[in-house]
């Protein structure tokens, strides 16, 4: 028996908060929602997906955005991705301390902390 992979990133976000991370998630991270289980939507937040990549956003009634524990979202495009979070608003902080890696950070509309990286070469 192993890990295999990682089936999704849970982030916590505000009550009420909702559909400002969806429009996020959509319209700046380019992904798409997919429907919780009934029993679950009952606890209000929302997951969305692209590709392989599921991000579960969990409502939290006492809520602090996590500034140093975040998901690394390896992509594709590095720059191009950057440049579009950047044209829809979104912070883009670069960090080229990761060996053989191009690397930014960004925030969610919440305040979480995002990673995202690409191999070099």
């Amino acid at each position: 028996m192993m890990l295999v992979a990682v089936d999704h990133v849970q982030l916590a976000a505000p009550p009420g908060s909702e559909d400002l991370l969806r429009a996020y998630c959509i319209d700046v991270l380019g992904m798409t929602e997919i429907p919780k289980p009934p029993v679950l939507a009952a606890r209000g937040g929302c997951w969305f997906e692209a590709g392989f990549v599921q991000l579960h956003i969990g409502v939290e009634a006492d809520f602090r955005p996590a500034k140093k524990a975040h998901p690394g979202l390896r992509v594709t495009g590095i720059e191009a991705y950057a440049a579009r979070l950047r044209d829809k608003g979104a912070s883009v902080t670069w960090d080229d301390n990761l060996p053989g890696h191009k690397r930014f950070y960004s925030e969610d509309p919440v305040g979480n902390r995002l990673e995202f990286l690409e191999p070099r070469g």
